[in-house]
């Protein structure tokens, strides 16, 4: 049968989908500059497809411009057609970044934090999904057995992360029933969401091939545990030294780093909207799931907002330093990791540049929002986040999740469960 090659160019929006359009691959050089015709109001599509509210209307020409550093080819092999797209920014027609790109939104908080003396993020995300191509057996959790009956899928998929230029880390069967995990090397702020977003669609596409769904929904079993994302983060100096760590300071955590996390603890009611952005995403929120439930920072606790990694087998001090690492856990996949991880470090440079104290051990932490609409009304009301954003971008953005939050709402746990596990 006669086949010539598709290229795809994407973005990842508000919404968390990858989102775009084909072009046959022959275009390709001419394609890198001029990208593909986009429109602000694309940027509006809901989770579950229609346009539900724009500021944007019907007007108005924009473009994804293919980030050559961000290309996935990937051949299965099967007969089936090669992965081949790219991540790319919105841009205006002139070529200057949109200001509602996703990925320029991240961009920009890691200047952010540069123009702040320097430092910069090194992260890497820890991702876990349900796959529908094997079954539930009592007694699964982490288990050898749950491991094997995945049968090829594993193989299949840790050979197409690394075919896409992703170093892959661990890969293991999770404590939720038909949940894995997978967890990719450290990159710069900017890979790392860009290796976020591959890693989600080699898992798709891999489960694809195999006749089966890797389903990324922060909650599909009301009674369950959910599916987090968990993002690692660290500091580094502009020598290109580990900076987060600090024998003998709080939790061992250098100054610039207690400044950080303070930041995002100060800011976590409002950017929650961002990071656990569905009606979902609050049903994965509760106690007793291994879900964070209070804005805390605690050493070694997986039930922490924040979470002080620990360091394995270090050689010595510089390893320590090399290895430690802060783990924010009110994350899920429902969330844009551009906007997740760029509200995470336009929080840490506020709390750098304000020189915010961690709370002492005495402090009573507050309680993370319960729902989406209450998380939206933190986000409209900061004003840190109005900069961060801009007027146009969080107007959208509010827009678009106020009406989501309001779709949901007649909607039973159960309901919502089944419904975002369709779309994720």
């Amino acid at each position: 049968m006669i086949r010539e090659e598709l290229v795809f160019v994407a973005t990842c929006d508000i919404s968390g989908h990858v989102r775009g359009k084909g072009f046959p691959a022959r275009e390709l050089p001419g394609r890198l500059k001029k990208g593909i015709g986009w429109t602000g109001s694309n940027l509006m599509m809901s989770p579950a497809g229609p346009i539900w509210d724009t500021p944007f209307g019907t007007a108005g020409d924009l473009m994804i411009v293919p980030d050559p550093g961000a290309e996935v080819r990937v051949d299965f092999g099967d007969g089936s057609a090669v992965e081949h797209f790219f991540l790319g920014d919105i841009c205006t027609t002139d070529g200057k970044p949109w200001e509602c790109c996703p990925r320029d939104f991240l961009h920009r908080a890691v200047v952010a934090l540069e123009e702040l003396g320097g430092p910069r993020i090194v992260a890497a995300f820890e991702q876990e999904f349900v796959y529908t191509g094997t079954d539930d057996r009592p007694g699964d959790a982490y288990a050898l057995g749950a491991f094997r009956r995945q049968g090829n899928f594993g193989e299949t998929f840790i050979a197409a992360l690394r075919a896409a230029g992703v170093a892959p880390d661990s890969f293991l069967a999770e404590y939720g029933s038909r949940q894995f995990e997978v967890t990719v090397a450290p990159q710069p702020a900017l890979t790392a969401a860009d290796h976020a977003v591959i890693t989600r669609e080699m898992a798709r596409a891999t489960a694809f091939r195999l006749g089966h769904r890797a389903v990324f929904s922060p909650k599909t079993d009301p009674d369950g545990v959910g599916s987090g994302v968990h993002i690692h983060l660290s500091l580094w100096d502009g020598g290109g030294r580990p900076a987060t760590y600090h024998a003998g300071e709080m939790m061992d955590l250098s100054k610039p780093a207690q400044h950080f996390c303070a930041g995002i603890l100060h800011h976590m009611p409002a950017i929650c909207a961002v990071t656990a952005p569905s009606p979902v995403s609050y049903l994965r929120l509760v106690p007793n799931r291994w879900a964070p439930t209070v804005i805390d920072i605690v050493r070694q606790d997986r039930g922490a907002c924040l979470r002080v990694c620990p360091v394995f087998a270090a050689a010595g001090p510089m390893e320590v330093a090399r290895q430690f690492n802060i783990e924010f856990r009110a994350c899920d996949g429902a969330a844009s990791p551009y906007l997740a991880l760029g509200a995470i470090i336009f929080a840490g440079a506020d709390g750098i540049r304000r020189s915010l104290p961690l709370p002492g051990p005495a402090a009573a932490p507050q309680s993370l929002p319960s729902t989406l609409g209450a998380a939206l009304d933190h986000l409209s009301e900061s004003e840190a986040a109005l900069r961060w954003f801009g007027p146009t971008h969080l107007d959208a953005y509010l827009r678009f999740k106020r009406v989501e939050a309001e779709k949901g709402a007649g909607l039973s746990p159960a309901e919502l469960c089944a419904h975002y596990a369709e779309i994720y």
